[in-house]
């Protein structure tokens, strides 16, 4: 466990990381994107680990930058600046590619920063009561870093909505949006986030890892072909022997829980 980011693991392969700064309302300083990013990686090389849940503790899920972060930025020259934007940009991206389905457990607030931690994750779910807002443009600044992958999660159209106004909205509207699955009242909340789990302790974790990575690589020419390429090679895997196997001698699979 990192100073602030916190990691536990259970027995069915679920693995949850969260947020560790309650009184600073999870903002993100140097040290916690580095530790997110460190989290991400470690998770994502583990074989044990089947799904991945992203929270935070507290009140807030993640208020954005830190305030002394920030400030480092104010006094810094382009260089440094571009240097710690490229540190945020990577930790998001090693979220983006972890090979395991990451959900969302989004107990509360979430501005900047913390919109963006929401579009890295595959579903997310929050509670009714938590408000959300790419809120950089009040401070002059841009959702710049955190923008394709904002993009990304909700598309242009819809994200035209939100991304330079700087307004605040609910748990309803993020819905709407695409931001996240679903809203639910904060007693429902882990029954909630326990049934986007759950369909995943059925699925070969090795298929989940190729399937994500292969949508994530759509969007030129060839994606007809590398989808081919893509059904060839899992069917060769053991893991199809496996599944197809059970599938017609009626047994569960060796993965399932």
């Amino acid at each position: 466990m990192g100073e602030t980011v916190g990691i536990s693991r259970d027995a069915r392969g679920v693995a949850t990381v969260t947020l560790s700064r309650p009184e600073k309302h999870n903002a993100m300083s140097a040290g916690m994107i580095a530790e997110l990013r460190a989290a991400a990686e470690e998770l994502g090389a583990d074989e044990g680990v089947r799904v991945v849940v992203l929270t935070g503790a507290g009140r807030s899920f993640c208020a954005g930058g830190d305030l002394g972060w920030m400030r480092e930025q104010m006094a810094a020259d382009g260089a440094q600046r571009a240097s710690e934007a490229r540190k945020l940009a990577e930790m998001l991206g090693a979220w983006d590619r972890v090979p395991k389905p990451v959900i969302g457990r989004v107990q509360g607030d979430a501005f900047g920063g913390g919109v963006g931690l929401i579009s890295v994750c595959d579903v997310a779910v929050a509670v009714e009561g938590a408000r959300f807002g790419l809120t950089e443009v009040r401070l002059g600044l841009i959702p710049a870093t955190i923008g394709p992958y904002v993009a990304a999660r909700i598309g242009k159209s819809l994200a035209r909505r939100v991304f330079f106004s700087g307004r605040l909205f609910g748990a309803e509207e993020a819905v709407t949006l695409g931001l996240l699955r679903r809203a639910v009242a904060e007693g429902d909340l882990d029954a909630a986030v326990e049934e986007e789990v759950a369909p995943y302790l059925a699925a070969a974790p090795g298929a989940v890892a190729e399937a994500k990575a292969l949508l994530a690589s759509f969007g030129g020419e060839d994606d007809v072909a590398r989808s081919i390429e893509a059904l060839v090679a899992r069917w060769e895997s053991t893991e199809a022997e496996e599944g197809t196997g059970a599938f017609f001698a009626k047994r569960k699979a060796d993965w399932v829980s």
